[in-house]
């Protein structure tokens, strides 16, 4: 007779059990991300100028580039995080485009993204699939700017200016145990940049805005502590 509220009894303890390993994002959690992450610029590139006058028909490219990435996320609440995105170097080749082709592959440039977001998680904290967005602000510092092979032998001095601009992400966890969870997540970052060089023999002065704006992707794993 005592079989059945028993069996509920065991039951009721089991779910209570289940949910509390499944649970997901408290206020007060602190969350490391890492994986491999994707730097896609869209670029839109100006014309270059030389000593102050713009040249018809030149344009550059740059190209992607994957290195390891790492975030790091404090739940202010259950649904509210804050967010420091970081990365190992990025490193870009640049290549002349249109009136420029002649130059080919002729510079490479790292940077870095370091980025703060305020992140919203719409689920339950019980959730195993948390789902985020968010808004923010990058800075993107370039150094290591060096002219490759041909380039560097009539040009010098390349450096690019530094970029503050703003980003939006989406990205999600899926919950594995307690403390481990699968990522995913991807930015857009509004990042712009003047690069500025000399002829090595006049002493020319080059510059060419570019827009990179690129989409950033980030797959790998997430553990809350």
């Amino acid at each position: 007779m005592f079989k059945r509220p028993l069996a509920v009894a065991i039951l009721a303890a089991t779910t209570a059990i289940a949910a509390t390993s499944a649970q997901a994002y408290e206020a007060g959690d602190f969350l490391v991300r890492g994986g491999l992450a994707a730097v896609n610029p869209d670029v839109d590139s100006g014309l270059l100028e030389a000593n102050g006058n713009k040249l018809a028909n030149t344009a550059v490219d740059v190209d992607s580039n994957t290195q390891l990435g790492v975030s790091f996320t404090y739940m202010y609440t259950d649904n509210i995080g804050i967010e420091l995105l970081a990365a190992t170097p990025f490193k870009h080749t640049l290549t002349g485009k249109k009136g420029l082709s002649g130059l080919g592959d002729f510079a490479d440039v790292k940077h870095l993204p370091p980025t703060v977001s305020l992140q919203y998680y719409p689920m339950d904290s019980n959730s195993a699939f948390q789902p985020y967005a968010g808004v923010g602000v990058n800075y993107t510092v370039f150094f290591s700017e060096d002219f490759k092979s041909g380039a560097s032998a009539t040009y010098k001095d390349l450096e690019l200016e530094s970029s503050l601009g703003l980003t939006a992400q989406v990205g999600f966890d899926y919950k594995l145990n307690e403390n481990w969870s699968l990522n995913a997540a991807a930015w857009y970052m509004d990042i712009n940049t003047t690069a500025e060089f000399k002829g090595r023999a006049d002493n020319a002065k080059y510059k060419i805005d570019v827009e990179l704006d690129p989409m950033v992707y980030m797959a790998g794993v997430s553990y809350k502590f």
